[in-house]
């Protein structure tokens, strides 16, 4: 069979939909990390499209410039006001045409799709057009066999009005009579055309029918009343033809999205445990041996390497996981966690923060835009932000990087093999050298040159009889009199303190 020559391919996007009840145009809205007009460009794209088209109507100040962005080769074209899908891809052919430097526009095959077609796959319409190509057909319909078809224009056929049957034509539902209503076979709105032939029958289309508009699917009546072949393509998985009109429809296509997503990545080598509770945006990617565990999110570009263990519960955005990472109940956004290394639980990894090898992140720890080096661990209670930390580390918990004084961001930078204490603020700009401690509780404010110990607190001072004096009739202060009776009633001669005095030689 001779391959299809590349198509030109003209987008309907122009739809307000009003059911969505949203100020965000219907095809704006995201299934899976993409907006639906952004995989019907996806989908499209797959064909290498000589001309590429979407036209534009409604809320078209948030289209365009989305257009603009996800598909900057599109030549946009303005339909206003919007009088049916016919009107459209008449505006779109005679933009094209205008475009042309010979003047005559599109020529060979012409595919139309919808903008909130999310569903449809590349492989999907190449085998649409290679089957319009191969019939010679003037048009040729992609359809489905739904199990509801209510909302939907039914394909027409003879002579019993199965599958098989030649078709005829199309008829919308509000046109429907009471047999054709019974119908299960329906119309997806995309089409492939011959272009001189479309450009002749979108010339006579009249707004006589229910919707009072120029139909698209009228060029196929056409078609077959001047007796040129048409056809339809059914298309193998029925959820392709699939559109969202509402809120409700949008989260059916979501699940189905996410179904074909977590699948594929299923049949790529990866364990999903629970795909139900799996979601994946279409531009992540993960290799093979990786395991997700239930209710994990991988949105934006994150990237999962062999090996990793991500999940339960965790959110990772932009995100790249090294080999071997194990990452639980966390949430990470823009950040890039080393392979082997340790994340959660119960971690926020902001933008810019880079575990190295083997590195943790534990639970209840915060980074932001902070370095960690190899090996180096902060294991919880920290927040560690606008850092770098050398290798071989240890951070006790509840350290704070002081790196922010309501105006600027200051640095602090750790070197190799340091040893921070619990309860340390280091107050930025900070310095710590290589081999330095940091003793518990201390507030740093001056730089730890290599191997020095850092003592900055108070020394402790403890106030006998403040309890007894200052709440004399309060539980601590009866309690405390009962520990003072016991203790004084074990005073001895030889320690009348009543303190253990056990020095390295004694047994204590």
């Amino acid at each position: 069979m001779t391959e299809p020559q590349a198509p030109t391919v003209i987008i309907l996007a122009a739809g307000e939909g009003k059911r969505m009840k949203s100020a965000k145009p219907k095809v704006l809205h995201e299934l899976c990390g993409r907006t639906m007009l952004g995989h019907v460009v996806a989908a499209a794209r797959e064909l290498s499209p000589r001309q590429l088209a979407v036209v534009v109507g409604k809320g078209r100040d948030l289209v365009a410039p989305h257009v603009e962005r996800i598909a900057p080769e599109a030549l946009l074209t303005v339909q206003e006001p919007q009088n049916g899908t016919g009107q459209a891809a008449r505006l779109a052919l005679e933009a094209l045409a205008a475009a042309d430097p010979a003047g005559d526009g599109p020529h060979g095959t012409v595919l139309v799709l919808l903008g909130d077609g999310a569903m449809v796959t590349g492989a999907t319409l190449r085998h649409l057009i290679a089957e319009h190509e191969r019939a010679g057909n003037a048009v040729t319909d992609l359809t489905a066999v739904v199990p509801d078809p209510t909302g939907l224009g039914r394909i027409l056929r003879e002579p019993d009005g199965t599958p098989e049957g030649r078709v005829i034509g199309i008829v919308e539902e509000k046109d429907c009579t009471p047999a054709q209503a019974t119908i299960h076979e329906v119309n997806s709105g995309i089409f492939a055309f011959d272009a001189k032939i479309l450009r002749d029958a979108l010339s006579r289309l009249t707004t006589d029918n229910a919707q009072g508009e120029e139909l698209l699917t009228d060029v196929m009546a056409i078609a077959v009343g001047d007796g040129l072949p048409v056809g339809a393509v059914v298309a193998a998985d029925h959820h392709e033809v699939l559109a969202a009109n509402d809120r409700a429809q949008l989260a059916d296509l979501r699940r189905l999205m996410n179904q074909r997503i977590t699948r594929r990545w299923m049949v790529e080598g990866v364990t999903i445990v629970d795909p139900a509770t799996t979601w994946i945006d279409v531009h992540a990617t993960l290799e093979p041996d990786v395991t997700l565990r239930p209710n994990t999110q991988l949105e934006g570009a994150t990237h999962i390497a062999t090996g990793a263990d991500v999940g339960p519960n965790c959110t990772l955005k932009d995100t790249v996981v090294g080999a071997g990472a194990r990452v639980t109940n966390a949430t990470t956004d823009g950040a890039e966690i080393g392979p082997e290394a340790t994340v959660g639980p119960y971690t926020y990894l902001r933008p810019g923060t880079k575990l190295g090898r083997g590195s943790k992140a534990g639970g209840f720890v915060e980074m932001k835009k902070s370095t960690i080096g190899d090996g180096t661990k902060v294991p919880h209670l920290a927040y560690i932000g606008d850092a770098t930390i050398g290798e071989g580390c240890n951070i006790g918990a509840g350290v704070i990087t002081a790196n922010y004084d309501g105006y600027d961001k200051f640095p602090t930078r750790i070197g190799d093999h340091a040893f921070v204490g619990t309860n340390t603020t280091l107050i930025a700009p900070a310095e710590v050298a290589d081999g330095a401690y940091i003793a518990a509780g201390s507030a740093i404010n001056l730089p730890v040159g290599p191997g020095e110990l850092a003592v900055a607190r108070g020394r402790q001072r403890n106030i006998a009889g403040y309890v007894a004096r200052k709440r004399p009739d309060s539980v601590a202060a009866r309690a405390a009199a009962r520990a003072l009776e016991t203790a004084e009633g074990s005073v001895d001669e030889t320690n009348p303190t009543g303190r253990e005095t056990g020095g390295a030689g004694d047994a204590v």
